[in-house]
């Protein structure tokens, strides 16, 4: 009997400790054969999968900071010009003609024609009014400086040779013709002449420099140099090339190929001029011009609120004229 009673104890003991270890492996805490054991044993019944508590997060209160937004710039509407005046006209004398062309009623065609009328009265006005203004002021006339009558420009002429002979014999004195020629350059062959009758004319010195230690086939400037390196120093890439030389350093060009005799002259005296041997108001008698004041004001001596005032400017522009150029 005790026996019994012990095995039993035993029994009891383990079977506890089997209830107990399959308790702890349910999900559910507490749950156990005892507590439901109207379901019975169900040893392989699959355990529904633990909830998992997600943590949510409040949204962020958006900012009390307003928005700022741009607002887009206003367009800016052209204003159109008065009827009929000169800007007016230039927009819309084409779609006149164009409506013309397009619808040629009596109405379309005569409105073009009165228009176009109205444009050539205008410019007749402003003619005769430009040359009244012109020749009322010795700035602005034209014939000041360079007379148009045949006999009056016939004279400006003579007298521009006249003193166009007197500065080119002065520049001969300082100045003389440094000339680079090959023999077998044609070219060269008859500016030579060319370069004789100037030497003999004014007295320049003509310096003949040969590049290939030839002299030329006519004999002319049989004295000639032979080049040193001066031409590769001076670019010099064509030949005759021909170039004003004042010593001991002075030395500007005139042309790399051949030139007339007017047209030679004309050179040294505009070089001369740029080179400051010879005076503004010299070089413009040779030019058949009377030495007037030049319309040059500098940059920044008329200020805006002057050039909008057409009164103002004039005097502006005569002072200038005046006081600030060289004749």
């Amino acid at each position: 009997m005790n026996r019994n009673l012990a095995l039993f104890l035993i029994m009891m003991t383990l079977l506890l400790q089997v209830v107990t270890t399959w308790g702890m492996d349910v999900d559910e805490p507490g749950v156990s054969y005892f507590t439901d054991k109207q379901r019975g044993w169900f040893w392989y019944e699959v355990q529904p999968e633990p909830v998992v508590k997600h943590k949510f997060s409040l949204p962020k209160p958006a900012s009390s900071v307003p928005l700022i937004t741009k607002t887009p710039p206003k367009p800016i509407t052209p204003t159109e010009p008065e009827p009929l005046t000169s800007a007016w006209l230039r927009k819309n004398m084409e779609t006149y003609l164009n409506k013309a062309i397009d619808d040629p009623s009596h109405e379309n065609v005569a409105a073009f024609y009165y228009l176009q009328r109205v444009m050539m009265d205008k410019a007749e006005r402003f003619t005769n009014t430009a040359r009244y203004v012109v020749m009322s002021d010795p700035q602005l006339d034209e014939t000041v400086r360079r007379p148009v009558a045949t006999y009056a420009a016939n004279t400006a002429n003579h007298q521009a040779s006249v003193m166009a002979d007197r500065a080119l014999k002065d520049i001969a004195g300082v100045a003389g013709i440094l000339f680079f020629f090959r023999s077998d350059c044609p070219y060269c062959h008859v500016q030579a002449p060319i370069l004789s009758m100037l030497e003999k004319a004014y007295d320049f010195n003509i310096y003949a420099v040969s590049l290939d230690g030839l002299a030329m086939p006519n004999g002319l400037f049989g004295n000639f140099k032979l080049d040193q390196g001066q031409a590769a120093l001076l670019g010099v890439e064509q030949t005759p090339a021909l170039f004003l030389m004042k010593p001991p350093r002075q030395i500007v060009p005139l042309s790399q190929g051949a030139l007339s005799l007017e047209e030679l002259t004309s050179r040294i005296l505009l070089a001369a001029k740029e080179a400051g041997w010879l005076d503004a108001a010299q070089y413009q008698t040779t030019q058949g011009l009377r030495a007037t004041p030049l319309l040059l004001p500098t940059t920044g001596s008329i200020s805006a609120a002057t050039a909008q005032e057409p009164l103002a400017l004039i005097q502006a522009l005569q002072h200038s004229a005046q006081v600030g150029s060289t004749p």
